[in-house]
């Protein structure tokens, strides 16, 4: 979706004197009279340029907030908390018009944004979010019947739209609403809500661009999944977390059998297929909060957060047994039928005695089972001892 960058939205006729741009926008505008200045109405007029530079102050420190957020959840927090909280608003409502895989997963694994679902939300397809942003201008006033997407059934009295444009690219809408019919209103200056509304863009479309710049060092370019580099990193995050709260976790490693017989009899072109295809196949039977990473080559390493050693057992088979039933088609389209061997250790952290070596020793139980499983035969599940992780 394509359009002009949010332009002011207000009455205007002929050559009419401009508005006095105001940040009392999310006050009550200063409207100009034909009378003689008297001694009360300078107060009047002093109390709201006051009341403007108070209000302008606390824009630029939820501008500086947003700016130095370190990820998205804290700036979910500055715009739908702080923002309303400052400024005494109904409620702030923040639609993402489009978001790829990558930011979805983001959304839905990062800690504190589930806390503030009631005001974040993704636009269900282009012709919903065409619908909540109509022409692309700023609006401002009583609610409409299309903004209900954003506010839901309890409208505010009046309310703000601002669409979120960047170089011709619709990120979003922020909506700011409040319980006061007269806050809002189609009369008031706009110009510090658009310079609001241009610095959020700027801020999201940065968010957006670092976190992926974050996974993309973190993800395996082949298979998409986590690259090694993140997962050990996950290892240690919940190895602490789980001493902390005394949340069990089980470490999978996992091998596709034969491997380099695939390479050489059918071509790398087929091996690469195979790894995508067995990669898709795992992820599907895992949680959206288990981890699983392409760990070096043909090996794979999915790290299952609370999870007792017999549930992981059933869902290493479950993982098994998908991965058996894959056919990959090689360059001939012949069926390459794969099998994987999976080594599990599983741990409460709070039963070891030493913490700091814990994730180094989970991994390396989980490698001495899957040693076991090729040496046995391969296509199975071989489970650690307990004991060697004490």
């Amino acid at each position: 979706m394509t359009g002009a960058t949010p332009k002011r939205q207000g009455t205007m006729q002929g050559k009419q004197a401009r508005r006095p741009r105001s940040a009392a926008c999310l006050s009550r505008p200063y409207v100009a009279t034909n009378q003689a200045p008297t001694l009360d109405s300078l107060q009047s007029l002093l109390a709201t340029v006051q009341r403007n530079e108070r209000s302008l102050k606390r824009f630029q420190d939820i501008e500086l907030a947003l700016m130095g957020a370190p990820d998205f959840g804290q700036f979910l927090e500055v715009m739908l908390n702080r923002l309303r909280h400052d400024f005494d608003l109904s409620g702030v409502r923040l639609m993402l018009a489009e978001v790829d895989d990558t930011l979805r997963d983001l959304i839905d694994t990062a800690e504190g944004i589930r806390a503030l679902d009631a005001g974040l939300c993704i636009a269900q397809d282009a012709g919903t979010f065409s619908a909540v942003c109509g022409d692309g201008q700023l609006w401002i006033g009583a609610p409409r019947e299309r903004h209900a997407p954003l506010f839901g059934p309890r409208a505010p009295a009046s309310a703000v739209v601002m669409p979120l444009a960047r170089n011709g690219r619709y990120l979003g809408i922020i909506a700011l609403g409040s319980r006061d019919a007269r806050r809002f209103s189609p009369e008031m200056a706009t110009d510090f809500l658009e310079r609001f509304g241009a610095v959020v863009a700027v801020c999201l479309e940065n968010m957006w661009n670092r976190e992926r710049l974050k996974r993309i060092g973190l993800t395996d370019p082949l298979t998409g999944l986590s690259n090694r580099r993140y997962f050990d990193q996950r290892l240690r995050e919940e190895v602490v977390r789980g001493a902390r709260y005394g949340a069990p976790l089980a470490c999978l490693l996992i091998d596709i059998d034969h491997f380099k017989r695939v390479n050489d009899s059918h071509g790398h072109a087929t091996g690469d297929r195979a790894l995508r295809a067995a990669s898709v196949c795992m992820r599907a039977q895992l949680r959206v909060t288990d981890t699983l990473a392409r760990y070096g080559g043909e090996e794979f390493a999915a790290l299952l957060v609370q999870t007792e050693q017999s549930w992981a057992g059933t869902v290493a088979e479950r993982v098994r047994r998908a991965v058996a039933r894959l056919e990959v088609p090689d360059d001939d389209g012949a069926p390459v039928p794969l099998t994987i061997s999976i080594g599990l250790a599983s741990v409460d952290p709070r039963d070891s005695h030493d913490p700091e070596t814990l994730p180094m020793r989970l991994l390396g139980a989980a490698d001495a089972a899957l040693y076991t499983a090729k040496r046995s035969g391969r296509d199975r599940v071989v489970v650690a001892s307990a004991a060697t992780l004490r």
